[in-house]
């Protein structure tokens, strides 16, 4: 199994637009072969200090696949190229992390 924390930064004030173009691409991603989860985060509320929050212009998406297999083809689907395409001038950045279970 391989886990993805992608953490993406939006232009100031654009959150909400991407995650409306993310959301409506989410049916499309977890129907893909080996896909076992994917959804994006926001900071929580109400944790206090307890939590260093990423900000009002940032979310995290949360993946887990089959293989490594099955995440490199989900980079290259096409419906994944038509997302990056509607958000690329609404970001400000994005981080990747692939991990696999420790």
């Amino acid at each position: 199994m391989i886990h993805v924390l992608a953490i993406i930064t939006t232009k100031p004030g654009k959150r909400a637009e991407v995650l409306g173009h993310f959301n409506a691409n989410v049916p499309a991603v977890r129907a893909e072969k080996g896909c076992i989860e994917y959804g994006a985060a926001t900071d929580a509320e109400g944790m206090g200090g307890f939590q260093t929050k990423f900000g009002p212009d940032t979310f995290v998406v949360v993946e887990k696949w089959e293989s490594t297999d099955a995440l490199k083809a989900h980079a290259v689907a096409p419906h994944m190229a038509a997302y990056a395409g509607k958000v690329k001038e609404l970001l400000a950045g994005r981080v990747i992390h692939v991990l696999s279970p420790a």
